[in-house]
């Protein structure tokens, strides 16, 4: 059975908790992993929640802020230490590449060859996935440094209906042959379009927006996804310095998630000025606007994807 969920291994910003390590978030995907902003820690925080570096096929880093990158060095020389096999693909800001050398290289150790270096710039870049099940685009934020939030996708399917197959007569090969053709016709010459027998299955979409203000990009990034991972790293009373420091509140994330049609909101990277007791804070300033599914994520939350069962409501 595929799975579809997110593992977070850190959830604070700039500064660890006692409770909240370094940004992690790893995502399971029909048997791939992509590992998202791994801070300090990650490597740590992996084998805490179960995820092994044989579990990675994707590391997709936003921008070269330590908080989102110092755990690089760790995962690399795991996946060289346990022999990984399969390609990893390394996703990354291309102004940073010398950032990305340093901590790819940053200390003595016996290399691996799977890592292939797939570095993004201009506004907006598609990857090549390959034969993955989804695709993979990074869009241009605005942050201090060069930063891209990325956006996945499941390409749209067809739901056929057994009963409108029924009724035209339509069964055994004849169904494969209308899915792979389009139409199929009879024995008696009768010629069977496949809208007449199907429905179109929205694939399942997630983006993925760390630090950055409101901007065009984040827009296009969560525009009708089903979950929303965002940064929410203050309070809407720090509106002032979030716009300054090339942050969002937790109102301007719920803002967005409404905007954009989102399915499940997953609030995170928090300040470490906020308390515990702050917590519901962010869960109502973002609701003042979302009305829909708001997760705060805490450390080795395992979020997973909505169900498909209403996927095109609201849309």
């Amino acid at each position: 059975m595929s799975v579809r969920d997110l593992v977070v291994l850190g959830s604070a910003s700039a500064v660890p908790t006692k409770s909240r390590n370094h940004n992690g978030y790893f995502l399971r995907w029909d048997g791939h992993g992509l590992l998202f902003d791994p801070g300090e820690g990650t490597q740590r925080q992996m084998a805490l929640a179960g995820v092994t570096a044989s579990d990675l096929t994707w590391i997709c880093v936003t921008h070269f802020h330590g908080d989102h990158c110092l755990g690089v060095p760790g995962i690399v020389q795991r996946i060289a230490r346990d022999g990984v096999q399969h390609r990893v693909n390394a996703v990354f800001p291309a102004s940073g590449r010398d950032y990305w050398e340093r901590l790819r290289h940053a200390t003595a150790f016996r290399d691996t060859e799977v890592i292939d270096e797939r570095p993004v710039s201009g506004d907006r870049m598609a990857l090549d996935t390959g034969d993955a099940p989804f695709t993979l685009m990074a869009r241009r934020l605005s942050h201090p440094v060069e930063a891209y939030g990325y956006r996945l996708e499941e390409p749209d399917g067809l739901t056929m209906l057994p009963g409108e197959l029924a009724a035209r007569g339509v069964h055994g090969p004849m169904v494969r042959r209308l899915r792979d053709e389009g139409r199929v016709t009879l024995p008696d010459g009768t010629t069977v379009a496949l809208d007449e027998c199907s429905v179109r299955r929205p694939g399942q979409k997630l983006a993925f927006v760390m630090d950055t203000r409101l901007c065009d990009g984040v827009t296009e990034l969560a525009e009708g996804v089903d979950m929303l991972v965002i940064e929410s790293t203050f309070l809407d009373s720090e509106t002032a310095h979030a716009q300054e420091y090339g942050h969002l509140t937790a109102g301007q994330a719920g803002k967005v998630a409404a905007e954009a049609g989102v399915r499940r909101l997953v609030l995170t990277h928090f300040s470490e000025r906020y308390r515990l007791e702050d917590e519901p804070r962010f869960l109502e300033e973002a609701a003042a606007a979302f009305h829909g599914d708001i997760v705060l994520a805490h450390d080795f939350d395992r979020v997973p994807m909505p169900s498909r069962r209403g996927a095109d409501q609201g849309r």
